[in-house]
This record gives structure tokens, C-alpha cells and sequence, in this order.
């Protein structure tokens, strides 16, 4: 099984290998995607950048989601996880971008039990999201949105997008 690291790796190799650029969107990540990547070297040739929105209001403001969008659903919400992928490629001037919203725990957040979360990758040609229901501590569930961040993204570039 591939770890964290693994898959920042081979997906820095991926995009490269494209002459493409990522940017990342993080709310209950809060910087470890961003972190992960960033430990790969060589991960500037790639990366141009990541923005923690961990607030409601900041993934509107700097993301660009929708205020109805987040007003209705709130932050923990596939749509969301779009518009903030696609927001992240956009205002980061990407070819790609990734996103993680979703519920960390210890406790609910908008009726969203713990270990609900969503990631989402936006590419020139799709917008993908993948909802997962995650089992363990706060730190497990970030981790893991991590990981499967990452897997969705190289998923995404090994389906021709």
C-alpha cells in the first residue's frame, strides 16, 4: 500500500511529465496536503501553491465558492469540494487543482458526523469528487483525506483527462 508521501510523489511525476502545474484547497487538512507535497523534492517545479480555507467565509472569499452554495449545504459538502478544487485552479493560475473539506471530528459539524468527508480534483477537462466515510481519530481522518487527495488526482490524470 502506498503511503501519503508515495502518492505525492508519483503524482508531482504525473503532472511534470505533462508540463503541468497544481494547487491545492484545504479545510480539514489544513495544510498537510500542501505539507505532503511539499516534502517531495523537487515539488516546486509543480506545486504553485495552497490556500487553508478552514473557515466557512474564506472559501468564498478566496476560493470563490458560491455563497448560496455554502449558505445552503454549509462547508461539508461534494459540491463544495468542486467549487473549491476548481477555485484553487483558478485563482492559483493551475492546470490542476485539489480539494478537502469534510468533518475531522471530535465533533459534528453542519449534521455531519465525524470521518464525513469529501476531496475533489479539477483538471482543464473534469471536475471529480469522491465522498468517503472514515473510522478513527481526528488525526486518522485527516491523514487519510489526505492520502485519498492524492490517489483521486493521479486516478484522474491516468484516465486521460
Amino acid at each position: 500500500m502506498s503511503t501519503a508521501r508515495d502518492l505525492a510523489g508519483e503524482l508531482l511525476a504525473a503532472l511534470a511529465r505533462r508540463g503541468w502545474t497544481l494547487a491545492v484547497a484545504e479545510s480539514l487538512t489544513g495544510g498537510l496536503v500542501t505539507a505532503t507535497l511539499v516534502e517531495v523534492p523537487g515539488a516546486s517545479a509543480v506545486l504553485r501553491g495552497g490556500v487553508v480555507a478552514y473557515a466557512t467565509d474564506l472559501k468564498a472569499t478566496l476560493l470563490g465558492v458560491d455563497t448560496e452554495l455554502l449558505a445552503q449545504r454549509g462547508a461539508v459538502d461534494p459540491d463544495v469540494a468542486s467549487a473549491m478544487a476548481a477555485g484553487a485552479r483558478r485563482r492559483l493560475g493551475a492546470d490542476v487543482g485539489l480539494a478537502t473539506t469534510g468533518v475531522a471530528g471530535p465533533d459534528p459539524q453542519d449534521g455531519h458526523p465525524p470521518g464525513t468527508v469529501h476531496v475533489a480534483v479539477a483538471t482543464p477537462g473534469t471536475v471529480r469528487v469522491r465522498t468517503l466515510d472514515m473510522r478513527g481519530e481526528r488525526a486518522d481522518v485527516r491523514a487519510a483525506a489526505c492520502a485519498n487527495v492524492l490517489a483521486l488526482a493521479l486516478d484522474t490524470l491516468a484516465v486521460g483527462t
